[in-house]
């Protein structure tokens, strides 16, 4: 690109219509621009650039190696003249929102879904409460909770889906403790999920195993595989570093089909309580 070129961010709006239909024509349409004014804004771009962006063709136009160097910059560039305006003319929110969350989402997912919000929305109070899916719920179902985060195994509830975060044994990669028998694992101290589901899967393959922790916590769990204590149930999306997933492979598979989703307190009605979800819906989807 040539040196002291400053690119006009409209002519990068008209780069990326063009390079995300495929054709002046269609593109002229999304913007609400004649065909003319389209094509000329390209050549104007190409000059300031002093390379070719498109390849003209009978079908349409493609990306040469150049446009495709320029497109990831102009979509980063675009989205965050987007952003800014949105939040300059968003009006600050305030009051309260209280939120329930499985602990293992609050570091990867909370801390990016509450950094986004606070940016444009300091004045709001957040309440967190970290915990397991029933209490969640009770609390959802008591008005205590405005936005509930929770696993789902069982029957769909017909609630937001967020992601499908199975549980899977996790081994520590320098320990090989799923080599030892009987197994050395670590559980959660809950009785109908742990019956079902994680003692279950060991026994349906004929596994033999011993308790070797116990905790109340995912971050008690991780701490034993990391520390060469156990294996252990932890949703796929949670596996710490420096271990990895048992698969059929090693003889052991997935534990449940987990379904983490997104209940709403029906009275919950401000506006803040809406942003603060989309916020999580996008760090959701950025977490997958």
């Amino acid at each position: 690109m040539a040196s002291n070129v400053r690119l006009d961010s409209d002519l990068l709006r008209t780069f990326l219509a063009v390079a995300e239909s495929g054709n002046f024509t269609r593109a002229a349409e999304a913007i609400g621009r004649t065909q003319s004014a389209i094509s000329m804004q390209i050549k104007r771009l190409e000059e300031m650039v002093g390379e070719t962006l498109f390849e003209r063709g009978a079908r349409g136009v493609t990306l040469t190696r150049r446009g495709g160097d320029l497109l990831g910059s102009a979509r980063r560039i675009v989205a965050l003249l987007d952003e800014t305006a949105s939040s300059m003319r968003a009006v600050p929110l305030g009051g309260p929102v209280r939120i329930g969350l499985p602990e293992e989402y609050g570091q990867p997912v909370l801390s990016r879904a509450l950094g986004a919000f606070a940016k444009r929305h300091s004045q709001v109070e957040v309440t967190v409460r970290f915990g397991y899916s029933a209490p969640q719920l009770a609390a959802l179902a008591a008005g205590e909770l405005d936005l509930a985060v929770v696993f789902e195994w069982q029957t769909p509830s017909g609630a937001e889906l967020l992601m499908h975060d199975p549980t899977v044994w996790v081994t520590s990669i320098q320990h090989l403790l799923h080599e030892q028998r009987p197994l050395p694992i670590a559980v959660y101290g809950r009785e109908g999920w742990c019956r079902e589901y994680v003692l279950g899967s060991l026994e349906r393959r004929g596994i033999d195993y011993r308790f070797a922790y116990t905790s109340d916590t995912t971050n008690g769990l991780v701490l034993a595989v990391t520390a060469g204590l156990a294996v252990a149930p932890i949703s796929r999306s949670n596996i710490p570093p420096d271990c990895r997933e048992l698969t059929e492979a090693d003889g052991f598979g997935q534990i449940d089909m987990t379904r983490v989703v997104l209940h709403r307190n029906p009275r919950a009605t401000s506006e803040a309580v809406d942003v603060m979800a989309d916020a999580i819906r996008d760090a959701f989807h950025q977490h997958r």
